[in-house]
């Protein structure tokens, strides 16, 4: 038989047991977040109808979707988790209450071209609220609570969320007779960062044809400089010269007014004119979170306010607000900058038993007491030497070994030892149990992310 090379696909990722236990913990993290915000669970299905998923196609996602004929159905793997809500609600509106808040933490795909921290199948973890005709600003306030708790739990305190207004950004625009070319210009100031603001002015005169004196009005409005509060009062200058825009100044007074209650800090967050987000979709408030020591990383955690999520399943208006973490990318650049906690126990069980008595009915009575409690329990029962069975302990990373021979067992006590500390202690399993739930919770405080 000719053996087959075992090898995982470019652009897929495959973890090892411990970094695989670390991912689950940034998930189970997500998922105690968001449920905080009364966000109820979805899992929609990874392959739909390609007419389904397609019926905004077109672009780079037609290219980039991965497309199969099944007899005669032509099915599609899902994108990304936005178009499978949208379809969702629409196919359920009528057994749905609204505001329907929703989070999901699934597997997308995507046949781009792989490369470093870009992948062909990821993980996205999404929260969204969808309205029935209305969606209360209050909503778009309170969603940068939601990533500075989320962040804040994976133990990141240095991030930053950026946000802005498109209706300020197209009101800016408009004012300047400018809306046609709003797309192209936003394109290119998005280049601010990289290229500086001579560059952009540059682009935005010889690519976007725009005046000279409107280019630096664009750049002065862009780069206003200072706190939040000091934005908003630059923004307060142009009141009252476009509808569009104060209703987006109001909308973004209203978000950056009820962070303090939010329990947002100051410091995690900021106004940032330059952010446009979603050029087609996005309609008002949007959020991009960026991790200050490693602006090379870019947005970790982004979305806005959209209009109409299901316009192209039904004629009713659900206008939502959501966000989406790219959770697999963000693990690869934790990873690669060193920033997942090493402290953080990623062992299977959190004792293992080791028996060696032949009669091995206490053993498995007090593994039986030690799970009823909620330790997690490993019984090994592999015919190997003492020091072997401590090795595979080590190896597996297990925090502690409870040793039963004929003395303990006739006693109907256990010997526990902590492997770190090499300390051991006779006992009872049920005092066994106490001790190890306790030093347990300590070790299991650790953040998954540390920062240098």
């Amino acid at each position: 038989m000719e053996r087959v090379t075992p090898r995982t696909l470019s652009g897929f990722m495959e973890l090892l047991p411990a970094k695989q236990v670390q991912m689950e913990r940034m998930m189970e993290i997500l998922r105690e977040s968001y449920s905080l915000y009364g966000f109820t669970p979805l899992d929609t299905p990874v392959i739909e109808s390609a007419q389904v998923l397609l019926a905004k196609g077109g672009g780079e996602t037609e290219k980039q979707i991965y497309r199969f004929m099944k007899g005669d159905t032509d099915l599609a793997l899902r994108f990304d988790l936005t178009v499978p809500l949208a379809k969702y609600v629409a196919a359920n509106y009528g057994q749905l209450t609204f505001p329907f808040k929703r989070y999901q933490i699934g597997k997308v795909y995507r046949g781009e071209r792989s490369q470093r921290g870009r992948f062909r199948e990821f993980y996205q973890a999404d929260i969204d609220v969808i309205g029935d005709g209305k969606l209360d600003i209050i909503n778009e306030a309170e969603i940068p609570s939601i990533i500075y708790r989320t962040f804040t739990k994976l133990g990141l305190t240095r991030f930053v969320i950026r946000v802005n207004n498109r209706k300020v950004l197209n009101g800016f625009f408009e004012l300047l007779g400018l809306t046609e070319q709003s797309g192209d210009i936003m394109r290119t100031i998005d280049k601010l960062e990289k290229v500086g603001g001579d560059k952009v002015k540059q682009l935005l005169m010889e690519e976007c044809g725009v005046e000279e004196a409107k280019a630096d009005e664009i750049i002065r409005f862009i780069s206003c400089p200072g706190t939040s509060a000091d934005k908003l009062a630059f923004l307060e200058t142009y009141r009252g010269r476009c509808e569009t825009f104060d209703l987006g100044l109001d909308e973004l007074n209203t978000v950056a007014g009820y962070l303090p209650a939010f329990g947002v800090k100051e410091e995690n967050f900021a106004i940032d004119l330059t952010i446009a987000r979603g050029l087609d979709y996005y309609t008002g408030t949007v959020y991009e979170t960026t991790m200050t020591d490693y602006p090379e990383i870019g947005s970790v955690c982004s979305g806005g306010r959209y209009d109409n999520l299901a316009e192209y399943y039904t004629d009713k208006k659900l206008p939502g607000v959501g966000i989406s973490i790219g959770l697999t990318r963000l693990f690869y650049v934790l990873g690669e900058q060193g920033l997942l906690s090493e402290d953080m126990v990623t062992a299977p069980a959190d004792v293992l038993v080791i028996p060696m008595t032949e009669d091995l009915t206490f053993p498995f009575a007090a593994a039986t007491t030690l799970r009823e409690a909620g330790v997690r329990t490993q019984i090994y029962t592999e015919k190997k030497k003492v020091k072997q069975k401590f090795a595979y302990a080590d190896k597996m990373g297990i925090p502690f070994a409870v040793i039963i021979g004929d003395d303990e067992a006739a006693q109907q006590m256990v010997s526990v030892k902590d492997l770190t500390s090499g300390q051991q202690e006779l006992m009872s399993p049920a005092a066994a149990a106490e001790k190890i739930t306790a030093e347990m919770a300590v070790r299991n405080s650790v953040t998954v992310i540390r920062e240098k």
